[in-house]
């Protein structure tokens, strides 16, 4: 079975470590989590990219196999947006 790559955009700040914790929790060993940095950047601007081709609009935001949460576009990373889009579960 392949893996669910959970992508997580943050601005490192409090607020975005929390959501990071909260999804690093959530996640199940079928999970691949990712957390890319949109602050500092990573070093072939992939993390730019991605968040700009998902509609990433604010930080924290969470993308789970490529799509971006229903919760990110409009309030807070919560648990059972995770849950609903299968984050945690083999």
């Amino acid at each position: 079975m392949a893996k669910r790559k959970v992508e997580v955009f943050t601005a490192g700040c409090p607020v975005c470590d929390e959501a990071v914790q909260l999804v690093r929790s959530t996640a199940c060993p079928n999970c691949e989590v990712v957390i890319y940095d949109l602050n500092k950047g990573c070093g072939t601007n992939e993390c730019r990219e991605k968040a700009k081709s998902y509609g990433v609009k604010r930080v924290p935001s969470v993308a789970a196999d490529g799509r971006l949460l229903d919760c990110c576009k409009q309030g807070p990373v919560t648990r059972e947006a995770l849950r609903a889009a299968g984050v945690g579960q083999a």
